[in-house]
C-alpha cells in the first residue's frame, strides 16, 4: 500500500437529509484519505453514516457541503451525466444483496459489466479469479448465496475499476461463507492492486484491513493502522 499518494480525498464532507421540517445530518464534516492499493474497512453501527459516505465516494449521491476528490477531480462539481461516466469507468460495487439478473447465466451477468467498461477483463477470467469457472453456465437460482456473491464480485472486478466499494458484502451470508468472500476480496486486492473498501457493522472484519476507520454519529471517531493485518481465517465473530 502506498500511503504517499491518495486515490480519494474527502474534505469537510457533510450530508443532510430534509424530512419535512426536520433535517437529519448523516455526515458531519468528514475528512478522510483513501490510498491507492489499500484494503480499507469502514466500521460503524446502522445510522452512523458509513453507507452515505460510500455512496458519495461512489458517485451515487452528492454531498450537502464539502469536497470529494478522485485523484485531482472534484466529484462535487460533476454533472449527473459526468457522475454516471465516473461510476462506469472507475468504480466497482458489491452490495449485501447480489443484484444478479435471474435469467442470465453467471458468465452473462459478468459480461453485462464488460460491455460498459473501457478496459474490461474477460468474463471467464473474472470468474476464474473468484473460483467459479466450473459454474459459469449456471443461473443464479442454481447457485448458493456465497456463489452468487462471488459472481457479483467477478462482475465488479471485470470492469477493472480503480476501487471496489463493498457495502456489507457478507451481511446475507453465513459465518463460513462470509469468511470465504472476505478472503476472496483480500485476494483480489493483492493480485490486481485494486483498492478495496468494505463497509460493515462487524468490527471483527476491521482486523484484516490495512486501515480501519470507525465512524460514529456521522463523523470519523478513530483510524487504526494495522502494520500486520490479520488473514481472513484468523478473524472471529
Amino acid at each position: 500500500m502506498n500511503r504517499n499518494g491518495s486515490l480519494f480525498r474527502v474534505e469537510g464532507l457533510r450530508k443532510d437529509y430534509v424530512m419535512g421540517e426536520v433535517t437529519v445530518s448523516a455526515l458531519r464534516g468528514v475528512d478522510l484519505a483513501i490510498y491507492r492499493g489499500e484494503f480499507l474497512t469502514i466500521i460503524g453501527p446502522s445510522g452512523s453514516g458509513k453507507s452515505t459516505l460510500l455512496n458519495i465516494i461512489g458517485g451515487l449521491d452528492v454531498p450537502s457541503a464539502g469536497r470529494v476528490f478522485f485523484e485531482e477531480q472534484d466529484l462535487s462539481q460533476l454533472t449527473p451525466h459526468q457522475l454516471t461516466l465516473y461510476r462506469r469507468k472507475h468504480i466497482g460495487f458489491v452490495f449485501q444483496f447480489y443484484n444478479l439478473i435471474p435469467n442470465l447465466t453467471a458468465r452473462e451477468n459478468v459480461e453485462m459489466a464488460t460491455e460498459i467498461s473501457l478496459r474490461p477483463l474477460d468474463a471467464d477470467r473474472a470468474l476464474e479469479l473468484v473460483g467459479l469457472s466450473d459454474r459459469r453456465d449456471h443461473f443464479p437460482s442454481q447457485l448458493s448465496g456465497g456463489e452468487q456473491q462471488r459472481v457479483a464480485i467477478a462482475r465488479a472486478v471485470a470492469k477493472q475499476p480503480e476501487i471496489l466499494l463493498c457495502d456489507e458484502p457478507t451481511g446475507a451470508l453465513d459465518y463460513s461463507t462470509g469468511k470465504v468472500v472476505l478472503a476472496l476480496l483480500r485476494n483480489v486486492n493483492r493480485k490486481t492492486g485494486t483498492t478495496v473498501v468494505i463497509i460493515t457493522h462487524n468490527a471483527a472484519v476491521g482486523g484484516m484491513a490495512d486501515r480501519m476507520i470507525r465512524v460514529k454519529d456521522g463523523a470519523v471517531a478513530e483510524i487504526v493502522v494495522h502494520e500486520k493485518p490479520l488473514e481472513p481465517d484468523q478473524i472471529e465473530w
